[in-house]
């Protein structure tokens, strides 16, 4: 139970990665300003998120089970918490999806939305009702820049991104009016588990009724340039941790918050040109027709970008 003073804040996804990290981040507060209620959908994978919060599980931390993809589930957990009160709301949980169209079913597509898009409607839709009528909250979602800007075989991934990128937009603008703040984390890439894991399955996978160019580009072009964009602008989960948590103690929350000022100017193309023409041709040069020049570019930024500049470029200053 938060004590008097504590901002109550539900976050989901918090088994590993970013969510675990926020949760840690957030429950070790030095002034013990939050009471983190950590979600994830099968408690029995709590371990990693128990050994991280050390002596703060129990205490400003407390786990709760939670399915965004379950109506039944969401309305459940809200319900076992005191009035129902949620301060901030942090929507963590997503699923990724790599590879070629051709070869990824509609039902594979239609679980990345259920969690990415409509797991964040359903929480959103519950605790939403409860924060109109005290005209106070917060709600941060955790996006990604693929929510801006389209990228080469995360077609389905980045729709899910952009589709909630639409939805808060729209919402932002009713929630002002009940003094309910909305922010959106967008961060670039981010060395988790999770992600290396889907590099390496994908790399040794089949892709029947996909044709062999396209396939070859997938693997032999476009993964060896994500490995390098990765290593070279890569943020961790702790990075990611601290910008959420310089979103919510700000005095006026910014709507979109960019992670990471080195995937700044990739964004920006997008915008530079009405016709879509310069970011689009632009990928497609980088990627089919410089390959060895961005894989070169790639390793230098990885040596000017040493541990303590990447840790200057946690966003927002």
């Amino acid at each position: 139970m938060a004590n008097s003073g504590q901002k109550v804040v539900l976050i989901t996804g918090c088994s590993s990665g970013i969510g675990l990290r926020i949760a840690v981040t957030l429950a070790k507060d030095e002034k013990k300003r939050y009471h983190v209620i950590a979600t994830m959908r099968d408690l029995k994978k709590k371990d990693k998120l128990v050994e991280a919060a050390g002596d703060a599980y129990g205490k400003t931390l407390i786990l709760l089970p939670l399915d965004v993809c379950s109506d039944e589930s969401v309305k459940q957990c809200i319900n076992n918490i005191k009035d129902r009160h949620i301060d901030i709301l942090i929507n963590n949980a997503g699923v990724g999806l790599l590879g070629p169209v051709e070869s990824i079913s509609i039902e594979e597509m239609k679980r990345v939305f259920e969690t990415n898009f409509f797991g964040v409607v359903r929480m959103i839709k519950e605790v939403m009702p409860d924060m109109k009528k005290r005209r106070s909250g917060h709600i941060l979602v955790m996006s990604s820049v693929m929510g801006l800007q389209g990228v080469v075989f995360n077609d389905v991934y980045t729709a899910s991104k952009f589709a909630m990128e639409g939805f808060c937009e729209s919402m932002a603008v009713q929630l002002m009016k009940f003094n309910i703040r909305l922010s959106m984390i967008e961060p670039g890439p981010v060395h988790t588990e999770f992600e290396t894991k889907m590099m390496e399955d994908v790399a040794k996978m089949e892709y029947p009724g996909v044709d062999a160019e396209t396939v070859r580009y997938f693997k032999d072009v476009y993964l060896p340039s994500s490995i390098d964009i990765f290593e070279a602008m890569g943020q961790t989960p702790d990075d990611i941790a601290k910008c959420t948590k310089k979103v919510i103690e700000s005095n006026s929350p910014r709507f979109r918050n960019l992670t990471n000022s080195l995937y700044t100017p990739i964004v920006a193309l997008k915008y530079a040109d009405e016709t879509g023409g310069l970011s689009v041709n632009t990928f497609y040069n980088l990627l089919f027709n410089f390959g060895p020049l961005m894989h070169i570019t790639m390793s230098i930024l990885k040596c000017l970008t040493c541990s303590c500049l990447r840790r200057r470029t946690v966003s927002p200053n």
